[in-house]
């Protein structure tokens, strides 16, 4: 057959180019090989965990498509390709600005460079959570939980959230429980929204937070958990949810949702999270905290 013959003169020509370009690689092309290797595998991994995923099994199916009409030497299918192909990578672009601009603010959160290049130490140390800020906030949603009344706390951390602040209304009180409450009940001005907390103090309520698209949360789950949920996957924030229907407390961090905590769990939760230790060292110190005690205790009963 024609096209078969077509294609095995194609693969010939193929293979020996490819051997002469293996003759002429030296030690940096193939440092090269294996840098476009790691960061495509990267790419993948990365495009697996969005809904770019139904996309490029979509676009592979017709780079197959194509390919195969290159083999054959289907001139007019290709001359379509070409002239449709740079009107198609601007609309991916567009499709996928949403998923683009996730994984440039991933980037930007590794710190590659000096933090104290873009960032004001001094200033950060002024926005520091205290112990007092968390038993405030502990306390108001436990209360707020009883009376079933709904509340949305999202706490800042590294990453500002100004631009959620705009979109509210100007607090700039110090934290504290009967605040939070205040805000939060039915009826009032400011109940409506989300609270934005900065260090130990309010800086702005009712303001609006971009809801999450996740398909794998539970359907029980209302706006305001889905909001909670939203800004916890464009920021490094921490958001206390407490539910208006049920009452019970969730904590939304780096995209994930812990529900049902009770007082504490939810302080354990901001003192973990807010001083940036990791749940390993806080179960660690907490082992060697209760070792210690049970020392002491057992030295008591010897002596008794």
């Amino acid at each position: 057959m024609h096209w078969f013959d077509t294609i095995g003169d194609r693969m010939a020509e193929y293979l020996k180019t490819s051997m002469v370009y293996i003759t002429t690689m030296d030690i940096y092309d193939y440092f090269e090989i294996f840098i476009i290797a790691f960061l495509m595998y990267y790419i993948l991994v990365w495009v697996k965990a969005t809904r770019a995923w139904l996309l490029l099994r979509g676009m592979i199916v017709i780079m197959v498509f194509l390919l195969l009409a290159f083999l054959m030497d289907m001139s007019t299918i290709m001359w379509l390709a070409r002239n449709v192909l740079s009107i198609a990578v601007i609309a991916l672009i567009v499709v996928l600005q949403p998923e683009l601009r996730h994984a440039l603010e991933n980037l930007g959160r590794r710190n590659f460079l000096p933090s104290m290049i873009f960032s004001d130490s001094s200033h950060r140390e002024q926005e520091i959570f205290s112990e007092k800020t968390i038993n405030e906030i502990t306390k108001a949603c436990v209360e707020m939980g009883k009376m079933k009344t709904g509340a949305l706390i999202v706490i800042e951390q590294k990453e500002s959230l100004k631009d959620y602040e705009r979109t509210g209304i100007e607090v700039d009180a110090i934290v504290s429980s009967q605040l939070l409450i205040n805000i939060f009940e039915h009826n009032t001005p400011l109940h409506d929204g989300a609270v934005i907390i900065r260090g130990n103090r309010v800086t702005s309520a009712t303001c609006y937070l971009p809801l999450s698209d996740n398909l794998g949360l539970s359907k029980e789950l209302g706006t305001r958990h889905r909001a909670g949920v939203g800004i916890s996957e464009v920021t490094d924030s921490l958001t206390v949810i407490v539910s208006e229907e049920t009452g019970k407390i969730s904590v939304a961090y780096t995209g994930g949702l812990e529900r049902n905590l009770d007082s504490e769990k939810l302080r354990e939760q901001l003192q973990v999270i807010l001083n940036n230790k990791s749940l390993e060292e806080h179960s660690g110190s907490k082992r060697k905290r209760k070792g210690k005690r049970r020392s002491k205790d057992q030295q008591e009963q010897g002596l008794k």
